[in-house]
């Protein structure tokens, strides 16, 4: 029987991400408990967030039972395990067997099953029909397989879809030159091979296509700049000399009248907690929780190597193990406090990512401005905001996921979109139909990005109605020179009514409203929620990628709220066939109006992909705002102190 560790400190705030003593706890008190061998692997663990009204109820101070909630995927056995563990009491809560799903895929397993596939003779085979000999240039990516039959059932075994490229040297592009018409299964609970499966060899791409400084000007090089680096940048600096306007204390963040919790989770990442506003000496609640809650990227193209490509990136692989430690002058810019992030190896011990978030202020234009041009008068005052941004890198690409808030109580949020794209090889001359070329022999398959936002409400209180705003024509008898027009509001009463889309010529946003709160002018409190770009799904209605991602097809669902509920996919999306998570929750029927809700917003990035995206894409962004709506009685930027111009450097030619 293993010795449980001391007893870690847990007076910490309720929401307060699990410490890498109380990981390490919580894994050892259920090796313990259950007795737990070595192919007992450890999929994550996090914070059991304890129920809201607990949370809502805390005293700083006090105490209250921390906990860990871990997933465990056993070998041998073939089974999945969840787990509550209470690290404050040293005792395991609760153990089950959950039957038919497949959590995500793990760190270790990632890199065995590359490692076993070069191993493997048919594989081996199938290079060498395409001229590789030398399999050290050759880098295996572990794709989830998705579900696409019977085969891919959950209970059918755990797999993977490990996908090939070719470095052309050393130090070379590891995307540069893909493998073209490979397609192999890997069993990642008995670390085998299951398939090799050859569709014709494609030749492989000629040209390089690096992107380092120093590689950039050979002439192999697509694209290739015989110049190197420019030349011609001047040095910019940004600097606070008196210390920055943002306070942190363990994981609260107060910032002029913002304050909030930042939590981290190995699914999500980045999480937010008790999201608030201080007017006067009264803190306003807005948002309960917060988070990116789940990612989905299919691809639209039919060819064997690539129409598997339907890969949830939080709950196939998580976001929050995935995250890059960030650094200064690159990754953030000007007087930065970084939080880390602590996630678990798959052996339940802690793992630390350094400066996982960053936090920091940044101008951002104009606030607010007016001119009196009768007598010249004139008062502007620049806009503030601050930024708080982590950036996974999730195989190929990268994404960077950005919160701001500004002075006018907007908060933004917005998704940075960068790396590799996801590449296909085909016959030099040849034109693909489903995607682009993006270099000789190159080209990028068509594919969408998709997120889900959850976002756990609380304006001015937890008794909150969504409302389908949109403009609409006036009645004619009210109408009659023909310019009038309207804002028409809809009230989702239940779960069977709230799903929606985006409709830009109707101005369509959604409101937040508390009825039981009124503003100076008599209506309720609201904040609403603000579309950017956004897109529809291609998919047929009834293929794989639509059952599996659901919360794909509408753009805003509306729950009420269960803290079981936090993933619009489901807690199992791997090899899984469709229908949890948004339309099981849905399914209740749950009353919605004046009640606790949950407004959940779905987002696409659609990707035809250019060569302007090669070899490393541009940041493409895309993202949502929620702005006050009558939940301030006028401008609440009216009190930003002015810049006076003399802080400023002119060069005017002189």
């Amino acid at each position: 029987m293993q010795t449980i560790q001391p007893s870690v400190a847990t007076r910490r705030h309720p929401l307060d991400p699990l410490s890498a003593d109380e990981v390490e706890a919580a894994s050892t008190i259920l090796k313990a408990g259950q007795g737990l061998d070595s192919d007992a692997r450890f999929v994550s663990v996090a914070l059991h967030e304890p129920d809201k009204s607990e949370v809502l109820a805390f005293k700083a101070g006090g105490q209250i039972d921390r906990q860990a909630k871990i997933v465990i995927r056993h070998r041998t056995e073939r089974a999945t395990y969840e787990a509550i563990v209470s690290v404050t009491n040293q005792r395991v809560v609760s153990w089950k067997k959950v039957p038919g799903v497949q959590p995500s895929v793990m760190q270790e397993e990632f890199l065995i099953a590359e490692e076993k596939m070069k191993q493997d003779v048919r594989w081996q085979e199938a290079m060498r029909k395409r001229g590789v000999t030398d399999f050290d240039l050759v880098i295996l990516d572990p794709w989830s397989v998705g579900h696409n039959g019977p085969e891919d059932d959950a209970d059918k075994g755990r797999f993977v879809q490990p996908l090939t490229w070719v470095r052309s040297g050393p130090g070379e592009h590891s995307y540069a030159r893909p493998v073209e018409g490979l397609l192999t299964r890997f069993d990642l609970d008995r670390m085998e091979v299951v398939e090799v499966k050859d569709f014709g060899v494609v030749p492989l791409a000629t040209r390089k296509a690096n992107y380092e400084a120093d590689q950039i000007s050979d002439p192999q090089n697509v694209p290739s700049f015989p110049d190197g680096p420019r030349k011609d940048l001047k040095d910019l600096q940004i600097s606070q000399p008196e210390g920055t306007s943002f306070t942190v204390e363990g994981n609260l963040v107060q910032w002029q009248k913002w304050s909030f919790r930042v939590g981290f989770t190995p699914r999500e990442g980045m999480v937010l907690h008790l999201l608030q506003y201080r007017e006067g000496d009264r803190l306003r609640p807005i948002i309960y929780r917060a988070s990116m809650n789940e990612m989905f990227v299919p691809y639209g193209d039919p060819n064997p190597t690539h129409y598997r490509k339907q890969v949830f990136d939080m709950g196939e692989y998580g976001v929050g193990m995935l995250c890059n430690s960030l650094e200064l002058g690159c990754d953030c810019l000007g007087e930065i406090h970084y939080f880390n992030g602590v996630v678990n190896d798959n052996d339940g011990n802690p793992y630390t990512i350094t400066n996982a978030v960053c936090l920091h202020e940044e101008d951002a234009g104009i606030l607010w401005k007016h001119m009196d041009f009768r007598t010249g008068e004139t008062e502007v005052r620049r806009s503030r905001r601050l930024v708080l941004s982590t950036i996974a890198t999730v195989g190929n690409y990268e994404y960077g996921y950005f919160w701001y808030f500004y002075q006018d109580g907007t908060i933004g949020y917005e998704v940075k979109m960068t790396g590799v794209i996801s590449n296909g090889a085909v016959t030099e001359g040849d034109t693909p139909k489903f995607g682009s070329l993006v270099a000789p022999g190159v080209y990028g398959p068509n594919h969408q990005h998709w997120f889900n936002m959850r976002l756990d409400m609380m304006v001015d209180g937890l008794e909150n109605t969504v409302y389908e705003v949109d403009g609409a024509q006036a009645p004619e008898a009210e109408n009659p020179h023909g310019n009038a027009w309207v804002v028409k509001q809809t009230p989702f009463q239940k779960e069977s009514e709230a799903k929606s889309r985006t409709n830009q010529h109707l101005g369509r946003t959604w409101k937040i409203a508390n009825p039981n709160k009124k503003n100076l002018v008599g209506e309720p409190v609201a904040y609403k929620l603000m579309p950017g770009d956004n897109v529809l799904p291609f998919f047929k209605p009834d293929s794989s990628a639509s059952k599996r991602a659901q919360f794909t097809t509408n753009h805003l669902w509306v729950t009420a709220y269960d803290r079981s509920e936090l993933y619009a996919a489901g807690d199992y999306p791997n090899q899984n066939p469709g229908g949890a998570g948004l339309p099981a929750y849905q399914a209740a029927d749950r009353p919605l109006e004046n009640t606790d809700v949950v407004v959940w917003y779905s987002f696409g990035a659609h990707h035809p992909v250019r060569p302007e995206d090669w070899p490393v894409m541009p940041v493409i962004q895309l993202g949502f705002q929620l702005r006050p709506n009558g939940f301030f009685d006028g401008n609440p930027g009216l009190d930003v102190p002015s810049t006076h111009s003399a802080h400023h450097a002119h060069h005017n030619g002189q």
